[in-house]
């Protein structure tokens, strides 16, 4: 494992390579708002994807690499986002077809920034598709739009008992309700199970996809 430090316009990120020998394609994570990228959920789909010949790259955001909890604006977020996928893709992940994801806040991200970043495929754990009612107690917006703005296959990872709610399936995106809360942290292997069910193939077509003519 290597950490790059990456610029971005707010600052740096940092970016833990996970290589794999003979890699096919390329699984950029990034993580929740207040956690990091050793979460139980991140480290068991880094383990599937280099298993299955993945390059895989958790990322922090600068907010975390500077020892803050609390995310900045979304626009802050998106384009630290990019700027390090932009640097990754021309060097260490050269030529490799791109999977984008996270946990939570991470898995939104790379929802908003998926045309951006040209990722083939998302990898969403713990999607926080409905958020805590505000204090008048008016419910909050649902966050589903942003995930049925996505045009590639995408694969949601949602505990049982996740307090966010769970998003419906779609003709592109795949639901797997696991045991647990939004943390996941209780049963990584059946989180592992979910992603190694969906990944193989999506990596394979990403890799057609990516070979010239």
């Amino acid at each position: 494992m290597t950490v790059l430090e990456i610029d971005t316009p707010h600052g740096p990120a940092n970016a833990h390579l996970h290589p794999a020998g003979q890699a096919k394609a390329a699984l950029v994570l990034g993580h929740g708002a207040g956690g990091g990228v050793t979460s139980p959920d991140l480290l068991a789909a880094k383990d599937v994807a280099v298993s299955e010949d993945v390059s895989v790259a958790l990322v922090e955001q600068p907010y975390r690499v500077a020892g803050r909890r609390s995310p900045p604006a979304a626009s802050r977020l998106d384009a630290a986002w990019t700027a390090v996928l932009d640097e990754l893709l021309a060097g260490e992940l050269r030529g490799l077809a791109l999977i984008a994801g996270g946990r939570s806040l991470g898995a939104r991200v790379a929802c908003r920034t998926a045309d951006a970043t040209g990722a083939t495929a998302v990898l969403c754990l713990a999607f926080p598709l409905q958020p805590p009612a505000r204090r008048s107690g008016d419910p909050s917006p649902s966050r589903l739009h942003e995930l049925d703005q996505l045009t590639v296959p995408t694969l949601v990872v949602q505990g049982e008992r996740d307090r966010f709610g769970t998003p419906p399936p779609a003709t592109l995106r795949t639901v797997a309700r696991v045991p647990g809360d939004h943390s996941l942290r209780t049963h990584p292997e059946a989180v592992a199970a979910a992603v190694r069910a969906w990944l193989p193939d999506v990596v394979d077509q990403a890799a057609r996809a990516a070979v010239p003519g």
